[in-house]
């Protein structure tokens, strides 16, 4: 049994947690509640829990405070929000589990089945949430998190040449000459990079234009990056990838 700690400013959305997790997650044991982000904090370390609901948004301190101001981060989080703002794009890129508010029971069954797994002892990992609480300091999100065999490794966005898919997953190529292959596909990566300013040339790449060493008109044309490596841009993507070059060579 994982023990449970809700902390949300609102009863109805307590209680509406505690139900579901009654009728679905018996797995879960609801060892507390809490209504602010002061009172969290101290059920947090009087009760150490295993797993903790945490509301982003609170009048006397938002959850992202609560969690920096609490030096033992042993246990896991799911974010609840009712708003689909600039914080949600720092949590996925920190790979942390959230769930919007409405509460979609399906939705809640699988981001505490993910939890689950991640406890179990084959899978257990350091709990790490600098790069969430670092990624948030910033408009455009700085830190992406990628599993790995071992764990999560966080990756600096500028350190990062391309993406280029691999079947059902992708491989990284980074400025470090390292390359690493993830159990993910190239569009979940596109969604969160688009605003980094990454580029996707062709169905199986994604390119960091910043990186971008040369255009070659060859064909539809190819780029040259950084390492050496050519990427092809697919028919009807010379244009806007000329545009933006432009826009970020300004």
């Amino acid at each position: 049994m994982l023990k449970t700690i809700i902390i949300d400013d609102e009863q109805d959305a307590i209680k509406f947690i505690e139900s579901i997790i009654k009728d679905y997650c018996p797995g879960l044991d609801v060892i507390g509640t809490a209504d602010s982000a002061k009172k969290g904090a101290k059920i947090i370390n009087d009760m150490k829990p295993d797993l903790i609901f945490l509301d982003v948004e609170m009048p006397q301190g938002s959850g992202f405070e609560l969690l920096s101001n609490i030096p033992d981060k042993s246990f896991d989080v799911i974010f609840v929000t009712a708003f689909n703002h600039y914080a949600i794009k720092a949590i996925k890129f920190s790979a942390v589990d959230y769930i919007l508010k409405p509460i979609n029971i399906n939705e809640f069954i699988q981001a505490v089945d993910k939890v689950t797994k991640k406890r179990e002892p084959l899978n257990r990992q350091t709990r790490d949430y600098s790069a969430l609480l670092e990624n948030l300091k910033v408009p455009v999100p700085k830190k992406l998190a990628i599993p790995t065999s071992d764990g999560m490794e966080y990756l600096d966005t500028d350190g990062i040449i391309r993406v280029e898919a691999d079947g059902s997953y992708c491989k990284f190529y980074l400025k470090d000459g390292r390359k690493i292959l993830v159990s993910k596909n190239l569009k979940k990566y596109q969604e969160l990079l688009t605003e980094s300013n990454y580029f996707r040339t062709h169905n199986s790449h994604l390119i960091n234009l910043c990186l971008v060493k040369k255009f070659i008109r060859h064909d539809e044309g190819l780029v040259e990056m950084v390492d050496g490596s050519k990427i092809p841009i697919a028919r009807g993507k010379r244009e806007m990838f000329l545009a933006q070059m432009s826009r970020i060579s300004k």
